[in-house]
């Protein structure tokens, strides 16, 4: 298995309509919390703790992100577009 991050349960429903640069911003961020991600769990598969949620702001938005280590993902839960 290989990390990656996704929107759950999919792209049109967290992002559908918002800006295509504030999308952009968040995938970038999505994109760190991977490679953080994979630097810290070195063998997510293995892991037998609990899953690490979190929150980001970015581009004057935020969004909210699960990492479940078994599954080697960081899932993009909710987003909240700038006002």
């Amino acid at each position: 298995m290989s990390w990656a991050w996704e929107y759950h349960p999919d792209e049109d429903t967290r992002v559908g309509g918002m800006p295509p640069v504030f999308v952009a911003l968040v995938e970038g961020k999505a994109a760190e919390l991977v490679r953080a991600a994979e630097a810290k769990y070195l063998d997510g598969t293995l892991y037998e703790g609990f899953s690490e949620p979190g929150t980001v702001f970015v581009g004057g938005g935020m969004f909210d992100y699960l990492i479940i280590q078994r599954h080697e993902r960081v899932y993009i839960m909710q987003v909240t577009p700038p006002l």
